[in-house]
């Protein structure tokens, strides 16, 4: 097909930032289209069918402190969508696991001495109190934890989860991202201390699928199946050749991760900006998702501080959304992140299973294969941007070389990381930047 309308803007990729940027232009009442080369909505929080039942691919919840996708829920009319549940997480360290949900569950780790643990309980209340996250860029998270909570607590509770999520960049990590994670985790806990999440009745995709149909009912155009090969400049307009042919647009809302990014504009901006582009480095991840007809644990979130476990966490979904919004099957999700050459990134989901299966068992020695009633396997290359020191550097402009072409990637969150809530708040900035140059042309 070839279009023959010019669109105010063209935005690449249907994840949520994409979606919220096409939400707020369609509403100011400029023409969008948005191109989504899956079939699905979502990005990484596209869903999959269980018994009939829709779930995320990977595991996804909000803080209580995510007001942006909650303003966009209410935006496209299904706020009253949203649920908090509390949340109960753990760890699992030198063959326990151990309740970590509230203060007094702290005081009884008795992994460290009890004075570490009383460190750790007050250190971790004056990172909430940290604002300027700037003087910690120049501080590895390794060298801003051990001063902050001491080396012993750093060795038990922190060191297993940089590894395990990061891997031989562990060390390379910046202070910054790891302070984001425990202000976000700190922010979002009840009265009692005790964290409380929030999902959305459905799962994420179909909250995707809410966002897309706005969009169109506000007079826009949401593409699936709808890859872009490139990008070019034209006199007038940008030129987009796309999986449903031509598409052209007064200016153009890149949204993928930044490498795709560079390849899409590499034609028509000098080799040092593609390369900027590329600086940043991602890990991929793969997510290996259970149905069973029995529950693991009473927790939701388990933290892996064993580096003899292949996986970061165990996320029993269902300790958080109830088993009736899937059949009654108990959903367990069992994440690693990854360069993409790593060996496990190639496994098929059977092999990923035969792999994981004997670790499952180390950990919950009752577990037989025979409680696993479906399993699958999903694969991301960019799912996590590995924040170094001094990040803030290397993040790109939202304006790039090509005139009318911009950026919005979680890359560009920071000091926040990667997140349906930034994803939103980030479209949504973009939109208003757009909105505003497409006023100022005329529009």
């Amino acid at each position: 097909m070839s279009e023959t309308k010019i669109y105010d803007c063209a935005v690449i990729g249907g994840g949520f930032t994409g979606l919220a940027a096409a939400a707020d232009l369609a509403k100011k009442g400029r023409s969008v289209i948005v191109l989504e080369k899956e079939a699905e909505l979502g990005g990484l929080a596209a869903g999959f069918d269980v018994g009939g039942y829709e779930l995320e691919r990977f595991y996804h919840h909000w803080f209580t402190s995510d007001r942006h996708i909650s303003d966009l829920a209410a935006q496209v009319g299904v706020a009253d969508q949203i649920v908090f549940r509390a949340s109960s997480t753990g760890m699992y360290y030198a063959g326990k696991s151990f309740r970590l949900s509230t203060p007094f569950d702290l005081l009884k780790f008795d992994a460290i001495p009890l004075f570490d643990r009383i460190r750790t309980g007050f250190a971790t209340l004056a990172v909430r109190r940290v604002k300027d996250w700037q003087r910690l860029e120049a501080l590895t998270a390794k060298e801003w934890l051990i001063r902050l909570f001491g080396k012993k607590a750093y060795k038990v509770i922190w060191e297993p989860l940089l590894i395990g999520k990061f891997g031989r960049y562990a060390e390379q990590i910046s202070a910054v991202w790891f302070w984001n994670k425990l202000t976000l985790r700190g922010g979002s806990r009840g009265s009692g201390g005790a964290e409380e999440l929030a999902y959305f009745k459905g799962g994420f995709a179909r909250l995707a699928r809410e966002v897309g149909a706005y969009v169109e009912r506000q007079g826009g155009r949401v593409a699936t199946g709808a890859g872009v090969a490139g990008i070019a400049p034209g006199d007038d307009t940008i030129r987009l050749d796309t999986e449903i042919g031509p598409v052209r647009a007064r200016c153009v809302l890149v949204t993928t991760p930044l490498p795709l990014a560079a390849d899409l504009m590499a034609n028509h901006v000098a080799p040092s900006y593609a390369d900027s582009l590329k600086a940043i480095e991602y890990l991929g991840n793969v997510c290996l998702v259970l149905e069973l007809d029995r529950s693991l644990s009473e927790l939701y979130w388990i933290n892996i501080n064993d580096p003899d476990f292949p996986f970061v966490g165990v996320i029993e979904h269902t300790n958080f959304e109830p088993t009736d919004s899937y059949g009654g099957r108990h959903i367990v999700y069992l994440s690693k992140y990854l360069p993409t050459d790593d060996r496990l990134f190639g496994m098929s989901a059977d092999e990923m299973l035969d792999f994981a299966t004997p670790h499952i068992q180390r950990m919950f020695p009752d577990f037989q294969t025979d409680w696993v009633k479906r399993h699958h396997l999903w694969k991301a290359d960019h799912a996590q941007p590995i924040v170094v020191r001094h990040y803030s550097r290397l993040i790109p402009d939202f304006e790039t070389p090509m005139a009318n072409v911009f950026l919005a990637s979680m890359a560009q969150v920071y000091p926040e990381d990667r997140g349906t809530n930034y994803a939103v708040r980030e479209g949504k900035k973009a939109a208003a930047e757009i909105h505003r140059r497409l006023s100022g042309q005329g529009g």
